[in-house]
């Protein structure tokens, strides 16, 4: 079905929301209560500018100095660093199951040795 075959009331544009009316006295207060939590904190934007380095501008440098990644091994698309050590390969024992048992309409069912009883109920099952 194409667009132009669906009516009006499918389309994506909302006519029914309300324009956002400005914050409320709550809301208002609200901050201010915030503002003056973080400032108690000693993270509100006029404390970090204190603490913080800042460049003449007034921009934020950073507190680390950035390593050189220049030196060292350079990976390449022919050469990709590995991802750790691999994991070892699971192998079947052959302890864990006794055999398999058919239930209705050939639907195979595994028999484990811990539940041994479990083929007498799948023989007592069948139709």
């Amino acid at each position: 079905m194409t667009m132009h075959l669906v009516g009006p009331h499918m389309t994506t544009t909302k006519y029914h929301r309300k324009k956002s009316s400005k914050k409320t006295a709550r809301q208002l207060e609200a901050e201010r209560q915030h503002l003056e939590f973080l400032k108690k904190m000693g993270v509100d934007d006029e404390s970090l500018k204190q603490k913080l380095p800042h460049d003449k501008k007034g921009r934020r440098q950073g507190i680390c100095e950035m390593p050189n990644l220049s030196t060292g091994p350079r990976l390449t698309s022919d050469r990709v660093a590995g991802n750790g050590v691999a994991k070892g390969r699971k192998t079947y024992t052959g302890n864990e199951l006794l055999g398999i048992a058919t239930m209705h309409k050939s639907n195979a069912v595994p028999i484990r040795k811990d539940n041994p009883e479990a083929a007498k109920d799948i023989a007592a099952m069948r139709r």
